[in-house]
């Protein structure tokens, strides 16, 4: 117990350790930047699932070394990933193990069913993210990727420039024209 009484030991440190775990990740990302939470890659995704899932655990701590545990785990994490962002630049095989690859699931207003089959995406999703993205035609739409973070990009309107293709698996190349 921290405090005098059950309750106000109970909402006293819910208070107490929730902010100052909160503080520790905000001092956490100012120190390591932005990228910390940006969802480019699953790596970072994870990250941000890890860093709720510990800020959870440190709001509940019952003792002190619980608590600094948690904070130590969050520092680590950060540091994991600033150093596997680092490396990812230098290695090529690192980036290709942490790295998932976009794939393209629709290309000039047809639906690329291998793609589709690969990514397990239905093909209803697919056509409830067009809806999400204002596509009002298929044949205006140019391409869908699924991100690396399992994002779906919908490109639709005037021709895509080749250059947002760099680097997007294509499936099915027989399907496309």
């Amino acid at each position: 117990m921290f405090f005098d009484g059950p309750v106000v030991d109970a909402f006293a440190k819910g208070f107490v350790l929730s902010a100052v775990g909160l503080f520790w990740i905000i001092l956490l990302v100012r120190i390591v930047g932005l990228r910390s939470f940006s969802k480019m890659t699953n790596f970072d995704f994870v990250m941000t699932v890890a860093m709720g899932s510990l800020l959870a655990g440190a709001s509940q701590s019952e003792q002190w070394t619980g608590f600094f545990q948690t904070l130590t785990a969050m520092a680590s994490l950060f540091a994991v990933q600033y150093f596997v962002s680092r490396l990812r630049r230098w290695s090529q095989p690192l980036d290709t193990l942490v790295q998932n690859t976009p794939t393209l699931l629709m290309k000039d207003g047809v639906i690329l069913h291998d793609a589709l089959r690969a990514t397990r995406v239905a093909e209803e999703d697919l056509i409830a993210k067009l809806r999400e993205a204002n596509a009002l035609d298929m044949s205006s739409v140019r391409a869908v990727v699924l991100e690396t973070t399992g994002d779906v990009s919908v490109l639709h309107g005037d021709p895509v420039d080749e250059t947002l293709f760099k680097g997007v698996k294509r499936l099915s190349e027989r399907e496309q024209h």
